[in-house]
């Protein structure tokens, strides 16, 4: 009986994948979506931030046209930003 409910919840994976990914085609032009892919092959993690954050954009309904490169990378530094790097200086 486990079965179904397994492959039930791995065809809601997919859905969910699917509708993520169709969100985030319309929402990005084809350099931006080069660049996320490239982003993600390196961190991961700040690629699915990236994606939630446009993803959110899209849903509250703040994105009026495709996001462009330059936008992407902008959207990319904002991120970095927060982050602090620590630094430990042996004396």
């Amino acid at each position: 009986m486990s079965q179904p409910s397994q492959s039930d919840a791995e065809k809601q994976e997919r859905e969910k994948k699917a509708l993520r990914e169709s969100i985030l085609r319309i929402a990005l032009t084809s350099e931006a979506r080069q660049r996320l892919t490239n982003v993600r092959m390196v961190r991961p993690e700040l690629a699915n931030t990236v994606e939630e954050y446009i993803i959110q954009l899209v849903s509250s309904g703040k994105l009026k046209s495709a996001i462009n490169d330059d936008q992407l990378k902008q959207i990319l530094y904002s991120l970095q930003e927060r982050k602090r790097d620590i630094k430990i200086r042996w004396i």
